[in-house]
């Protein structure tokens, strides 16, 4: 997790760090496990290209979505707090071909001893294909709140 970010340091139009993530076999396959979805897709690369066609592992949405969110968090630091996250689903996303997490400060209004960024976010893949755009509001603390 970065440093602790406060409300004065961020601007509109203030870019989030991307993450990126190439999901592995394991790791797609305990998501699987820990979400108790056991569509083969998701884990079982023979089934996934020889029964349903599919290029190579189909990475989970939810995963996608948890890594978006990781993304936030990590931004925004400890004392930071999400407090909403909407997300679409928009394409699919296979093993091997890397994703890109990040976002852009949209808007900041001081708010109750805090202060309120909204995020437009997305996940992607590196060409810039958008898989999943969404926005986010974090409340984050004043500098001389402390």
């Amino acid at each position: 997790m970065a440093a602790q970010i406060y409300f004065e340091d961020v601007q509109v139009g203030d870019q989030l760090p991307v993450l990126e993530v190439d999901v592995s076999r394991v790791q797609a396959f305990f998501f699987s496990a820990a979400t108790y979805n056991g569509h083969r897709i998701h884990y079982d690369v023979t089934w996934a290209k020889e029964a349903e066609g599919y290029p190579d592992i189909l990475i989970q949405g939810p995963l996608q979505v948890a890594l978006l969110a990781r993304t936030i968090t990590d931004w925004m630091g400890a004392d930071g707090r999400l407090i909403e996250y909407s997300v679409q689903n928009r394409g699919s996303a296979y093993l091997g071909e890397g994703l890109r997490f990040g976002g852009t400060v949209s808007d900041s209004i001081p708010a109750d001893g805090a202060g309120l960024i909204t995020l437009d976010v997305r996940g992607e893949k590196p060409d810039g294909t958008i898989l999943m755009p969404g926005t986010a509001t974090v409340r984050l603390p004043l500098r001389d709140r402390r």
